[in-house]
């Protein structure tokens, strides 16, 4: 018998896990742990296609409304995010539901990052000194890492410099010494809705307009003007898209159109990133899953 009962539902965005994930989770007694990028963010509501209050009612979120637009996260905000939502859910006698489009933190969870060191001031100085040439700096020391991280990847090469500056070790040499540690450690059973490219589409489009009835174009608005564009978040499909259509881009219909086409090529990568990096799952078209899951 498992120590703890959890579950992952992965699957390419609006592929319909947050209503299952909702449904099982009241039908099984369990909490749910959110892993998106952007229903992370409090006032980001509709683009991030996040779960009303309504449609939360009766089933406790981790993962959900915790920073404001302007405050920065990393992989190791949902780490402290599933250690609580576990804690609690055993102290409640709960099980917990993982589920969300961004499956690289999944993953991260699964495989554990590596820890890293605090990071003085005077490094961090010296890495703002030295950062317009912290790519070739980087290159120079450890080109066998730095092969997968391009010269515009400004945040990486930031966090690249920092560790060696503090420690004296490449990256390599430094990630060798201190190998990742799993956060997850109970079984955890990862389930895929499989869902045919046109019907995703097609689900994509009616999304889409639904959020634009909704009032997408006036939450992009109030987001632009109290945090300005500058925000990593700012640049996720259905802002940008948004923004371009204030400057003038795009029309109305155009803007639609731009957000169906790169959510749809969203969905391709998570589909492509789900068939290569979780090979253990149990993957089912929707009205499947549902019955398996939910009987």
């Amino acid at each position: 018998m498992p120590s703890f009962n959890q579950l992952a539902l992965i699957g390419p965005t609006a592929s319909g896990k947050t209503a299952l994930a909702i449904a099982y989770a009241k039908q099984h007694h369990c909490n749910i742990l959110s892993l998106d990028s952007l229903a992370i963010y409090k006032k980001i509501d509709i683009v991030s296609a996040k779960p009303s209050l309504e449609e939360r009612e009766g089933v406790k979120h981790f993962g959900i409304d915790l920073l404001y637009p302007n405050e920065p996260f990393d992989v190791t905000t949902f780490i402290r995010c599933y250690e609580e939502a576990r804690s609690t859910s055993i102290q409640e006698q709960k099980g917990l539901v993982i589920v969300g489009g961004t499956s690289f933190y999944l993953k991260s969870l699964l495989e554990g990052i590596s820890p890293m060191p605090p990071i003085s001031k005077a490094t961090q100085e010296r890495t703002q000194a030295t950062l317009q040439e912290g790519h070739a700096t980087l290159l120079a020391i450890d080109p066998e890492y730095m092969q997968h991280i391009k010269p515009t990847d400004r945040y990486r090469i930031e966090k690249m410099l920092n560790l060696y500056y503090e420690t004296g070790l490449s990256p390599t040499d430094y990630f060798c010494q201190n190998p990742p540690l799993p956060t997850i450690a109970d079984p955890l059973p990862i389930y895929e809705i499989l869902v045919d490219r046109e019907v995703l589409r097609e689900r994509i489009r009616q999304r889409t307009h639904k959020m634009i009835q909704r009032g997408l174009i006036n939450e992009i608005f109030y987001l632009e003007k109290t945090y300005t564009k500058a925000p990593n978040c700012m640049k996720a499909i259905g802002i940008r898209e948004t923004l371009d259509y204030f400057d003038g881009v795009y029309s109305k219909e155009e803007l639609i159109e731009k957000i169906i086409i790169n959510t749809a090529r969203l969905a391709k990568r998570q589909r492509t990133f789900n068939a290569s990096q979780f090979k253990e799952k149990t993957s089912l078209v929707l009205p499947e899953l549902q019955k398996l899951l939910l009987g």
